[in-house]
Parts: C-alpha cells; structure tokens; sequence
C-alpha cells in the first residue's frame, strides 16, 4: 500500500470512531458502483449520512476542506441516490457531510466535521 493510501484508510478509519463518537451508526464503507466511491455511510438519528473523508499530514498545500469542489459534491448526490436504490432505502433526509483530517507527523488528529455540505 503506497503512502497516501495508507494516509487515507488511516483518516477514514479515524472519521469513522469520530462519527460513532457523536452516535452515528455506520452503515457501510468504500461502497463502490460505476460512478464512484462513498467514504462512510451513516445514520444520524433519521438522517442518512454520506461522508467524504480528506486526510492530509499538514495544511501546507492548503486544507483537506479545498478539496471539495462542486463536481466532487454533485457527485456524491448522485453516489447517495445510487446508494439509496442499490439498498431499496427510504429516508426523510439525506445529508452530505465531509470530514476533514490532518495528522501532524507528532500528536493527536485535528478533525473538522462539516455538516450538510452544498453547492
């Protein structure tokens, strides 16, 4: 496993203890179809969470938060409602949240949850 793959199963692994943390129930992870990949699915009390996770190991070349562009958030609409058909789900609010992680080379995590994320 190269580097910035070990980086980012370590990240995912950490947003996905944070997210039990705050009582999410996770539902899957790295579900994959022909448009893409969902980080983390979760389920906040009614709400059906899709996670992107970004790991960084500084903010030297800016934050894991600037990664998102609009093509990267309509694409997890459109990865959430794949999910939802593929898992015949039916749920009052779907939410895209994105969970930013730097792992300084010394110390703890610093981790950013950004809730219901738009264009």
């Amino acid at each position: 496993m190269r580097r910035s793959q070990a980086l980012g199963k370590y990240g995912e692994d950490v947003a996905e203890q944070f997210l039990k943390q705050q009582g999410c129930e996770i539902l899957d992870r790295n579900w994959r179809c022909d448009v893409g990949e969902i980080d983390i699915v979760a389920r906040d009390g009614q709400a059906l969470v899709i996670c992107e996770v970004k790991t960084r190991s500084s903010n030297q070349l800016g934050s894991p938060a600037e990664a998102i562009t609009v093509r990267k958030l309509r694409r997890l609409r459109h990865l959430a409602f794949r999910w939802l058909i593929a898992h015949e789900a039916h749920v009052p609010e779907v939410r895209i949240d994105v969970i930013c992680i730097v792992q300084p080379a010394w110390g703890a995590p610093q981790i950013e949850h950004l809730r219901a994320v738009s264009a």
